[in-house]
Formats: structure tokens, C-alpha cells, sequence
């Protein structure tokens, strides 16, 4: 059925038959990914998490990207995941809200380094680990996403298994059982969103899909229908489904090429109504503004509704915030989230003139914002494709810029670049360490 189907597509598909263009988003994927895990290294969440380490006595194999310490194979991948989530900075599969690299990366690094694999390998593993969790979320969106599901864990646990199951060279039967152990661990509640919950899920589906696969490969048995099984995943996760989407143009349709990158470290369906609020500077100064409004897909006052944040991590969530400092600062990075910056006087002030409105037929990356000025005068701009959507992408320039703010007060400019010219030449590394060095122990400035 469709897991021994999904199984044996995965296995059966070489690294020579995965096109170029795949390869070269993958690669931009990863160094997205490795920017905004290095950045985020030392928020508080963080050290919390790697106190574990001591307490539960875990052993040193692997690296904490932008960090000194190494930590087993389990807690690296669920630090790394959970970093790369915590600004929000991520990568987005607009299609299904889903944020493929969290997951699946931090797997691929951990065992990467821990036995020394080939980079092509990793690469292989990385996307077909990303085709797994994007395709399982398009059988099962948008009535998953909406019942409360947080689809980046619940359907990333799936495709961390995979890619543990590609780089320990599992055969058909290990991987099902791989599949059946992460879906029992599929889980992660939107509930969350707006605590240090949220980045945690993207980093447990990490690691929860590294144990399913560790587990299999001892011969660990579950089930080998997880997906289509009447008590399987779809069914009990999902009031409404099409489990055809999995395997349907497999190797023809390739999922990660629709992976769109943040300009912004919030929420994507907040990059809309900034990306108009900043064009709407070029008609005013904020003394002369009475109102904005702004019309959005409903998913945005459902997911960002919240009027008063009162920490950066809310700030997040709050459409609020988010227009008010796009018009104020020309910008929505991680600056723009800090705790102060919410808190700010005039930031707070300004909050109370934007006036968010719902059109149900408003695209998740459209967005309209009309200025309206004390003296009556108004301007609207209308936003077609947010900027970092697939039909307005980040180029490398500007991912390149993004990895270097994220990254420079903690590795310094000099391994940044370098980091950056060698995950652009990954498949030709001759090991992944190359790479990881660069990003932890003796380098580390912080």
C-alpha cells in the first residue's frame, strides 16, 4: 500500500536521479538552515536544553552548530532542530505551512559526522528525507493543520526516519518499521505557538525520527501500513485526506523545489502584510498617520492575532507588531522581536492604528494595506507575492546577507564566508567536517 510504496520509491532513487536544480534548492536549503540554527545557539531555551546534558550524563559524539559542545547523536538532533525553529527564521513549504529542513537536517549532520558519510549521500538523504514529510503533508492538509496539528513535527518525524533510514542503508523492510515507530511519535500541538514549545517540536521530530531509525536498525518491529492503516496515522490525525498525494509523480514533481526562504523571522504569513507596510514609508512619516489597514488570508489573524504582545517571542504572532515595526524600521529580523523593542513606547502607540481585516480570497502570500493620513489623504499598495515566496524568491545574495547577520557574532565573518563556499560546493566536500568545524569548538566567538 502507500508506505511499501513510499518506502520503496525512497530506496530506489539514486543520487544521479535527483535533478540539479533539487540539488543546488537543497544546498540553499541546508545553508538557511545552518544560518538561523547558529544564530539562535545561545538563546535561553538553548542552555536549558544542553543542561540536560550534564544531568543525564550524555555522551560527546557530535557537534551543537555554534556551540562548543558535543552531545550524543539523540540531543544533538534535537538542539539543532529546535535552534533552527526558535527565531522563526526558517525555511517554508507555503503549500502546507510546513518547515521541511528543521527536521530533517539536523539528522543528516549527526550522522553525517558521527560516521563520516559522503556528502552526496547526505545530500540524498537531506531531500529525499524532505520529499517524505512534504508529500505526507500534502496527503493529509489542510484538515491536519487546522484540527491543531503542528505539521512541521507531526509529519517531520516521518521524513527524519527516512533519512536516518537512507545514511544507515536500512533495506525495505527496516525502513517500514522505521516509519511505524516515528508515526507513533508523531506529534506536536499548535496550541504551542508563541512558547519555547513551538521550536521544540521541529527539534524533537529530529530526534524522535533518529531514535525510530536507531531502533529499527536493532530490528525493532511496528507496523509497516502507518499511513493507511485504519488506527494509522492519516486516519486518527486527519478528518479529511488523500494518501494518493504521497507517491503521486514521484521522481518527476519534486516537493522541496516549492521550499520558499524568510526574509523576515516570523511567521510567513505575516511576510505579506510587512512587505506592504514597508512600501507604504515612501508616503508618509509616522506623525502623519491615522490608520492602516490591512487585508489578509484568514490563517493570518487565526495563527498572528495577538493585539498586545508583550515579549518578542509574541511579537511573532501579533500581525500587530508585525506591520507596525515593517512601517516604522523598514525591517522585520530578529531585532525587530526583541523583548525591548515590543515593549517600546512608540512601538506600543503605534500598534493601536493597525487594523488588520480578513478576505477569504486573499492568497496565505497576498496582502493589501491601505494608509490612511490625519488629513484624510489615503495610499494603498497590494502585495501580490510576498517577498521569499516561490514567485519572488531570496536570491543567493540575499540569503548569503541573511546568513552572515545571523551568523557573524557568533562564528565572525571570516568562517561565515567560508561556510557559505562550502555548503555551495557540498556534493564535492570531502567530508561534512569541513563544514561543521567551521561552526563549533575553537571558533566560536561568544
Amino acid at each position: 500500500m502507500e508506505t511499501r510504496t513510499l518506502v520503496k520509491n525512497v530506496l530506489n532513487t539514486t543520487y544521479e536521479e535527483i535533478p540539479s536544480s533539487v540539488v543546488e534548492h537543497a544546498k540553499k536549503s541546508i545553508q538557511n538552515w545552518m544560518g538561523v540554527a547558529i544564530g539562535a545557539a545561545y538563546h535561553e531555551s538553548m542552555d536549558m536544553v544542553l543542561e540536560l546534558k550534564e544531568d543525564l550524563n550524555s555522551g560527546e559524539q557530535v557537534s551543537v552548530l555554534g556551540r562548543p559542545e558535543k552531545v550524543d547523536l539523540l540531543l544533538a538532533s534535537l538542539t539543532n532542530g529546535m535552534s533552527s525553529h526558535i527565531f522563526d527564521f526558517d525555511d517554508t513549504h507555503l503549500d502546507t505551512i510546513h518547515h521541511p529542513s528543521g527536521p530533517i537536517a539536523p539528522v543528516v549532520f549527526a550522522l553525517g559526522e558521527h560516521y563520516d558519510l559522503e556528502p552526496k549521500e547526505l545530500i540524498r538523504a537531506f531531500v529525499l528525507g524532505c520529499e517524505v514529510e512534504l508529500r505526507i503533508s500534502n496527503a493529509v492538509y489542510p484538515s491536519h493543520y487546522s484540527l491543531g496539528w503542528h505539521i512541521t513535527s507531526t509529519a517531520g518525524v516521518f521524513g527524519a526516519a527516512a533519512a536516518a533510514g537512507i545514511l544507515l542503508k536500512f533495506d525495505e523492510e527496516q525502513m517500514l518499521h522505521a516509519l511505524g515507530l516515528a508515526g507513533t511519535q508523531s506529534s506536536g500541538l499548535r496550541e504551542m505557538f508563541g512558547t519555547m514549545t513551538k521550536p521544540f517540536h521541529p527539534g524533537k521530530a529530529a530526534q524522535n525520527g533518529l531514535l525510530a531509525a536507531l531502533l529499527a536498525k536493532k530490528g525493532f518491529t511496528s507496523s509497516k501500513q502507518v499511513l493507511e492503516a485504519k488506527r494509522g496515522f492519516a486516519s486518527v490525525l486527519a478528518p479529511e485526506y488523500n494518501l494518493d498525494r504521497i507517491n503521486e509523480n514521484w521522481g518527476t514533481q519534486w516537493e522541496l523545489l516549492k521550499n520558499a526562504f524568510k526574509p523576515y523571522a516570523c511567521g510567513i504569513v505575516l511576510h505579506p502584510s510587512i512587505d506592504a507596510c514597508i512600501k507604504l514609508r515612501d508616503y508618509a512619516s509616522v506623525k502623519d498617520v491615522k490608520e492602516i489597514e490591512v487585508t489578509v488570508n484568514p490563517y493570518v489573524l487565526e495563527l498572528t492575532g495577538k493585539p498586545e504582545p508583550q515579549t518578542g517571542l509574541e511579537g511573532k504572532f501579533s500581525i500587530y507588531h508585525s506591520a507596525t515595526v515593517g512601517f516604522l524600521e523598514g525591517d522585520a529580523g530578529e531585532d525587530q522581536y526583541k523583548d525591548e523593542v515590543v515593549l517600546r513606547p512608540d512601538v506600543v502607540s503605534f500598534r493601536s492604528k493597525v487594523k488588520p481585516t480578513v478576505d477569504p480570497n486573499m492568497q496565505e502570500d497576498e496582502a493589501t494595506a491601505k494608509l490612511t493620513l490625519i488629513n484624510g489623504e489615503e495610499h494603498t499598495v497590494k502585495i501580490e507575492h510576498a517577498t521569499g515566496s516561490i514567485e519572488n524568491p531570496m536570491t543567493q545574495e540575499h540569503l548569503d546577507t541573511k546568513f552572515s547577520k545571523l551568523t557573524q557574532p557568533i562564528i565572525g565573518a571570516e568562517n561565515g564566508k567560508k561556510v557559505i563556499e562550502k555548503v555551495g560546493n557540498f556534493e564535492n566536500l570531502s567530508s561534512i567536517k569541513e563544514v561543521i568545524e567551521l561552526c563549533t569548538s575553537k571558533n566560536i566567538l561568544v
